[in-house]
């Protein structure tokens, strides 16, 4: 049995209305249940996004780790809460990353990837990211500290990625996917504008084109790309808010790896794609809800 673990945010909700979850979807089935339901109400409700909702999601073991804007949290595989730990310097997190013994999370409000220790359970190391022209600079600092990078979201880094070749750092604003080697920062392949979760895969790299509505695969000898859902204009909900409040159609964010060609993506309306990249075709989608508000963010494989 295939199942995905996904997060989502309500953008455009209200204090006191849900304005995210949890959802487990079995893709053999097409079942959706909803394992956490996000009602908290000591966050910035302005703007589209920005504090609402749930965001990357990663494992440990028999642990959960699931990212809010600026608190992480750690479950059992059952989704009980195991605790909580928030940092001056984590600010509109976007997607996770575990790699070794840490967990690296996206410090969008700071231009920054903080990395939590898995074993003291303490938030430990951080590198904030600048960009000059062409210039690239990465400043590691400590976030147990008083001290590290201003409030920023120049380059909008919503995604960070890790395999034993280095730090693999992305946003809305960064020009390219950036890599850093623990000393150094470069850019290591162009990206569009507005692209979520690029990450390498086999000889290329694989990401959301969201402003392009397709998920894109890239590489010297392909370039394949694979429309994001949509739906006929009278089926969808919660489309009188106003542009400002809602979230369009078709954004693709939430993406990650099943098998051999086999990826899911997400979009909103929630809904999940499986894409067949060696053929290329879609071959399913789940929709959660026709509510354009509400719009995937973090998509993993469950391994329980």
């Amino acid at each position: 049995m295939t199942t995905l673990v996904a997060s989502s945010v309500v953008r455009g909700a209200h204090q006191g209305q849900s304005h995210g979850g949890v959802y487990l979807i079995d893709l053999d089935r097409r079942q959706v249940t909803q394992t956490v339901d996000w009602n908290v109400a000591g966050i910035d409700w302005q703007g589209r996004g920005w504090d609402r909702g749930l965001r990357g999601v990663a494992f440990d073991g028999d642990v959960v780790y699931v990212a809010a804007s600026d608190e992480l949290f750690a479950y059992t595989p059952d989704f009980r809460c195991l605790g909580s730990w928030r940092n001056p310097f984590l600010k509109h997190c976007h997607e996770i990353c575990r790699w070794e013994r840490r967990l690296f999370l996206t410090s969008t409000g700071f231009d920054s990837i903080l990395g939590f220790d898995l074993d003291r359970r303490r938030f430990s190391w951080g590198l904030n990211v600048q960009k000059e022209g062409s210039a690239l600079r990465a400043q590691p600092f400590n976030p147990g500290l008083c001290t590290g990078p201003a409030p920023g979201n120049l380059l909008h880094i919503n995604n960070v990625y890790c395999t034993a070749g280095g730090m693999y750092i992305s946003g809305m604003r960064t020009g390219g996917v950036l890599i850093f080697n623990g000393r150094e920062i470069s850019e290591w392949a162009s990206l569009p504008h507005g692209a979520h979760n690029a990450q390498p895969y086999r000889d290329g790299l694989l990401f959301n084109d969201t402003e392009a509505d397709v998920v894109r695969f890239a590489s010297p000898s392909r370039n394949c790309a694979l429309p994001v859902p949509r739906y006929p204009e009278d089926e969808l909900t919660h489309t009188d808010l106003g542009d400002a409040r809602i979230a369009r159609q078709a954004f693709g964010r939430g993406l990650c790896i099943i098998g051999d060609g086999l990826i899911a993506a997400g979009s909103s309306p929630s809904t999940i794609a499986v894409h067949d990249l060696n053929q290329p075709r879609t071959t399913l989608t789940v929709n959660l809800t026709k509510d354009i508000r509400n719009a995937i963010h973090g998509l993993a494989l469950w391994p329980f």
